[in-house]
């Protein structure tokens, strides 16, 4: 649709707002694709199979149970030259850079990732997840002022063709806009109620998406293995994943120990998946307390 790789274009932009998602073709040659699934091939022994019995991501669909779980690989970023070198081009890819700038606004940054997903035939898919609804404070899309702001955008460098049917991603199209709560037979799969798409890709290809988009995974049937690599990014405001200096202690020293539970609840630092065990407080007018 973009006349230039290296700009978004006006066609470009209605259509993710419209739809929540974008591929791009062709931002990889066939030369690019090939170093970084040698640098994979490398670490193959890094490679991760999630168990089914425990790790499971299908949430007990039907329509989403496999016979293997999907493999996972991270810490490209880290690995030793020559090998990291692919994934940091990734990281700041020009196609990359131009289209966030327009959907996340500059600044935008690396929130977690990379990380490779990827599957063999019968491997199982992942209940569809994300949504307008509940509002996410990390990950919200709005309009204003003829422009976008999508604060939660994940960039997944096919790095494997993805045809007709083989499964793989999926999204409900305009889900980042909804106000309705999600069926559940549409998370599931169970019941997709034709809305569902599966996006046709090639190796080289790179698609943008909205975290707040219904999104998932679909069992994966291609003969072929899938690879997929995931950078999630975020508006320099936002914070999804809470990082190395998330507690107080690791913000702000020791002295914090001295504090209340209630003191200390305000000095995490930014993010949204903190866990369960993550304080919060309440207060009647009185007294102020965890939650």
């Amino acid at each position: 649709m973009s006349a230039s790789r290296y700009e978004m274009s006006a066609e470009e932009r209605y259509f993710f707002d419209l739809r929540g998602y974008l591929v791009v073709r062709n931002a990889l040659s066939s030369d690019e694709v090939a170093e970084c699934n040698a640098a994979i091939d490398h670490f193959a022994e890094r490679v991760s199979t999630r168990s089914v019995e425990n790790q499971s991501l299908a949430g007990g669909s039907s329509a989403l149970s496999g016979a293997q779980g999907r493999k996972e690989l991270t810490g490209m970023l880290g690995w030793p030259a020559p090998y990291r070198e692919p994934f940091r081009r990734l990281l700041i890819h020009p196609v990359v850079v131009c289209r966030l700038n327009e959907l996340s606004g500059k600044g935008f940054r690396l929130d977690h990732g990379p990380l490779l997903i990827g599957a063999e035939a019968g491997s199982e898919g992942h209940r569809l997840h994300g949504a307008g609804e509940p509002f996410s404070p990390s990950v919200w899309y709005h309009h204003q002022n003829d422009r976008m702001y999508c604060r939660g955008v994940t960039v997944a460098w096919q790095l494997a063709d993805v045809n007709e049917g083989d499964g793989g991603f999926c999204i409900v199209p305009g889900s980042h806009k909804t106000r309705e709560p999600t069926p559940a037979g549409v998370r599931s799969v169970e019941d997709p109620m034709d809305l569902i798409v599966q996006p046709v890709m090639d190796a080289g290809d790179v698609l943008f998406f909205a975290e707040s988009a219904t999104h998932g995974t679909l069992p994966w049937t291609g003969e072929h293995e899938r690879r997929s690599v995931l950078y999630k990014y975020a508006s320099r405001a936002a914070a999804r994943a809470t990082g190395r200096h998330f507690t107080p202690e690791a913000r702000w020293g020791n002295w914090v120990r001295d504090l209340t539970p209630e003191e200390k609840a305000v000095l995490y630092g930014p993010g949204v998946h903190t866990g369960k065990d993550f304080p919060r407080l309440q207060s009647d007018g009185h007294k102020t307390s965890i939650a």
